[in-house]
């Protein structure tokens, strides 16, 4: 079975607190990222972020994020998690304080061991819906994945999950 977007809505990112670790090209394996994620539990480096206070019900629910985006001619991949604004940032990670954005929140299900819910296919998933949709995305802004709990880490009776992927969309588009 092949990955296939089930919810698409228009939100309000609010502002917040990227709070975690940045990586760039230099830190790919294979052309993932996948290890970092594996050092992050190893490691039980989310156990600081998730100290913070966060709203069960809204953005800001204590999903694991993976956000990207192109800045300074290079490409920027962080996890961590999206906090409050206010939020202490713990010693040893960094932070980036995001305005307000609006964007499109795609939920792709499929296999999670397949690779299917990531990188360049579930981009061109996500895209095809934007365009049939009209929306518009933002030429610069925050790329994310959101590993909701239980939507990510709960699989169905097939064995699939639903990853959260968020795009920014132009203004009032």
């Amino acid at each position: 079975m092949a990955a296939k977007i089930v919810k698409t809505e228009k939100l309000l990112r609010p502002a917040c607190r990227l709070t975690g670790l940045r990586y760039t090209e230099a830190d790919r394996k294979n052309g993932s990222f996948s290890h970092k994620w594996a050092e992050w539990f190893s490691q039980g480096l989310f156990a600081p972020l998730e100290q913070a206070p966060r709203d069960p019900d809204g953005f800001l629910d204590g999903s694991y994020v993976g956000a990207m985006r192109m800045a300074d001619g290079g490409f920027e991949y962080w996890i961590g998690m999206f906090l409050p604004q206010d939020a202490p940032v713990p010693e040893g990670y960094e932070h980036m304080d995001l305005p307000e954005e609006t964007c499109a929140l795609f939920w792709i299900y499929g296999s999670e061991s397949s690779g299917e819910l990531y990188g360049m296919s579930a981009e061109a998933l996500c895209q095809a819906e934007l365009d049939r949709r009209g929306w518009v995305r933002k030429d610069a802004g925050w790329h994310f994945e959101r590993y909701n709990c239980p939507r990510f880490t709960t699989p169905d009776a097939q064995g699939n999950v639903i990853l959260d992927y968020g795009v920014p969309l132009a203004s009032g588009k």
